[in-house]
């Protein structure tokens, strides 16, 4: 909540997005009806009720005004525009999977009015508020609540989400007529999910034109369901500067997709790599996220740029005390500047530690994320 309140202090629309059954639903809900309005989007009256926009924005009488599942207006663009500029005292929550201007039914991108909150699936610090839900499971499970509350991992909540994803958000939003190819394409890059994608054999692979592959990776990027990690560079001939990672968005889906049943101690590493991404993106919101790799297979799972050539190195690892420096010993050989973390699941904020001359910070996420914002006794 403290992250809506903030982007309504600089914005009067919030685009609050986020895969579907994420929770978005829940947190616009719980705003209370005393100070929020709440409109779900998926009743064929709100679009009647909202057909004269200044009609409908005169008749509100709380601070607070829901658009739940936005896009499934005709118009909504339109409809959200004209309440931040002629309604500007209201504070407007919109909800959606997709981004904004991603699709046809955003026709104005609302420039200067909104601010967008992603919501990921749990993340490593929210844990505690699901009693029963230790990390082993939230890696098998997943992150979306459904699932990490269920008792046993159900293989038909994966499929029917799946079927749900495409009938309501791909096709309502992006008009892609064959399910079986997008899905074939979903749940190929869930397969592969951590490593590193190439358009034109992934065409290949499914027997899928070029084009077709393209214009789907971009709908699962527009919502939420899949990252392309990019490769961080400065174009030097010894480094990786074209070909993207993909992740796909949750933990439960990759170990789904990937027959990871049970999981074993091999599988931990690559939906540890997952989590931390999530995280990553939760509290660095505002900065790019990379990888980098070299001709000759040394690689930082992550690097975020920051400014005056600061780069910031993390590393994800299982076991933290197998640590190998000799990929961050490379990369700082082009680019000296910046921390160097090793986010691993301990306990505690974190400590230094110095690894073949080269200083790393050890730590779980939220001791990265106080660490580098200086929260609470992080650094100094």
């Amino acid at each position: 909540m403290s992250r809506i309140e903030k982007a309504w202090s600089q914005a009067p629309i919030v685009w609050l997005t986020g895969v579907r059954r994420v929770g978005k639903t829940t947190i616009a809900q719980s705003l209370g009806d005393d100070k929020a309005q709440y409109l779900n989007c998926d009743l064929p009256v709100i679009a009647d009720m909202t057909s004269d926009p200044e009609l409908f924005y005169r008749n509100v009488d709380r601070p607070i005004l829901i658009f739940d599942e936005v896009h499934q207006l005709s118009d909504p663009s339109r409809l959200l525009k004209i309440g931040a500029d002629l309604f500007p005292h209201l504070k407007i929550l919109a909800t959606g999977s997709s981004t904004l201007a991603a699709s046809r039914e955003f026709k104005d991108t609302l420039t200067g009015r909104k601010r967008v909150v992603y919501l990921t699936p749990v993340m490593w610090d929210e844990l505690l508020a699901f009693n029963d839900s230790p990390l082993l499971k939230r890696l098998y499970h997943g992150g979306l609540p459904q699932a990490l509350l269920s008792e046993k991992k159900d293989p038909g909540f994966y499929r029917e989400w799946m079927d749900s994803f495409f009938a309501r958000d791909i096709q309502k939003l992006f008009a892609f007529r064959d399910p079986q190819k997008f899905n074939a394409l979903f749940e190929y890059t869930m397969k592969q999910s951590g490593g590193l994608l190439e358009v034109t054999s992934t065409a290949a692979a499914l027997g899928i034109s070029r084009p077709t592959v393209e214009s789907h990776l971009q709908a699962l990027e527009a919502t939420n369901a899949l990252t392309l990690v990019r490769p961080y560079n400065s174009r030097r001939q010894s480094e990786i500067i074209k070909m993207p990672k993909a992740y796909t968005f949750d933990t439960g889906f990759v170990s789904f997709m990937r027959g990871m049943d049970p999981l074993r101690p091999d599988d931990y590493g690559l939906l540890w790599e997952h989590l931390v991404l999530e995280y990553l993106q939760a509290h660095a919101h505002e900065s790019d996220i990379y990888y980098w790799r070299d001709k000759h297979d040394h690689e930082v799972d992550f690097v975020i740029p920051g400014s005056r050539q600061v780069v910031d190195v993390i590393e994800c690892k299982w076991n933290p005390t197998r640590i190998d420096v000799t990929a961050i010993k490379m990369f700082r050989d082009s680019y000296p500047q910046g921390n160097n973390y090793v986010v691993s699941p301990l306990p505690g904020n974190g400590y230094p530690k110095k690894v073949s001359g080269i200083e790393i910070f050890v730590c779980n996420p939220e001791g990265w994320r106080k660490h580098k914002f200086n929260i609470k006794g992080g650094k100094t």
